[in-house]
């Protein structure tokens, strides 16, 4: 069952917590809680992860009374609403609603236990436009969530997905004992998104997941991500563009593998805390090889290849890899599986 929400807003209220109440919530904190049922809020939710992650939570064998997708569709791609990927026997409710508004989320947010924060402005890791929307959408929206979750009495778990960008540049992996050094305004912005929500750790589960570049196909699909994009080109053009000289490495982690370590997380043991998601390192050369490999003929266009570009490898955790969440796959497979997802072959 779909239901989209257009119901008017209605004013929020402050509701302090009682020390019995606080211990409640406590008591969850690092340890199982998924009961017979459990509400899901998924800010961000008909975006690219979020299509991805309510297709495998729709299909989901736990017990799921209702899943809310909160989401403003600023990136006006409505995709996350055709085909049939989503099981029919979910409850899925829809709010379009933006983050900062306040009294609206809040208000969809009534009864939720779970929230996954995905709702961001999305760049690529060392991109420095816009700086005041991702200041006011990262940071300022993550704020504004976060007061709402210190006065909620049903929320047990909250999973945010940062990024790896808020490492910044590194000679080497970093790995999750790596202090952070964003060097852009993105990855400042996911870092300061990242203090507000992980000071909630005393009162409910607290995950802070540092995504890496994802990839793949998604009914919501971004070409702008580096490997999406060069498929794309590659399959369709027979070129690809190349900024720098393509020695610049990235971390890396397949839609599929980031939904399934999302869903899986929900209501899991896994002590609150923060977490690399990757599953590959890859500089833009590899990438495209195995392009040229897989395809033939394929024209490479180098854009500034003179001007050094940033790296940024970061190390799979091994926490997350040790949960079994998924498994890696050679990268000529997947894109092998990716390519048969469009939909025709030039000649």
């Amino acid at each position: 069952m779909f239901i989209v929400d257009y119901d008017p807003i209605l004013p929020s209220f402050i509701h302090s917590l009682s020390r019995q109440e606080k211990k409640n919530r406590d008591d969850y904190c690092g340890h199982h809680f998924w009961r017979q049922t459990v509400k899901i809020l998924v800010t961000g939710g008909a975006g690219y992860i979020g299509t991805a992650l309510l297709d495998a939570l729709s299909h989901d064998s736990r017990d799921i009374d209702e899943l809310i997708v909160y989401d403003n569709l600023s990136r006006k791609n409505h995709n996350f609403f055709l085909g049939s990927a989503i099981s029919p026997s979910a409850t899925i409710r829809f709010i379009q609603g933006d983050i900062l508004d306040t009294r609206r989320l809040e208000r969809a947010m009534d009864g939720v236990e779970v929230v996954i924060h995905l709702a961001a402005r999305v760049t690529t890791p060392f991109s420095s436009a816009d700086p005041h929307l991702f200041e006011q959408v990262n940071h300022w929206g993550s704020a504004e969530l976060s007061y709402i979750l210190e006065r909620s009495e049903s929320i047990k778990q909250l999973i945010y997905l940062s990024s790896t960008a808020v490492y910044g540049s590194s000679g080497g992996a970093a790995s999750h004992t790596t202090a952070p050094m964003p060097q852009s305004w993105y990855g400042t912005s996911k870092l300061r998104g990242e203090k507000m929500l992980e000071r909630l750790s005393d009162r409910m589960a607290v995950h802070i997941i540092r995504c890496g570049n994802v990839y793949g196909y998604s009914r919501s699909m971004r070409f702008d991500a580096v490997i999406n994009r060069f498929v794309f080109e590659a399959h369709f053009t027979g070129r690809i563009s190349i900024h720098g000289d393509g020695d610049q490495g990235r971390a890396f982690i397949h839609i599929d593998h980031a939904a399934r370590a999302l869903s899986a997380l929900i209501g899991d043991d896994l002590p609150s805390g923060v977490y690399n998601l990757i599953d590959r390192n890859a500089t833009i050369t590899e990438i495209a090889a195995e392009l040229r490999e897989l395809i033939g003929e394929l024209e490479m266009i180098y854009i500034e290849q003179d001007m050094p570009r940033h790296n940024l490898m970061v190390r799979p955790d091994p926490r997350i890899l040790a949960r079994g969440w998924f498994t890696q796959r050679p990268l000529r497979e997947e894109l092998v599986a990716f390519r048969r997802q469009l939909a025709f072959a030039p000649k």
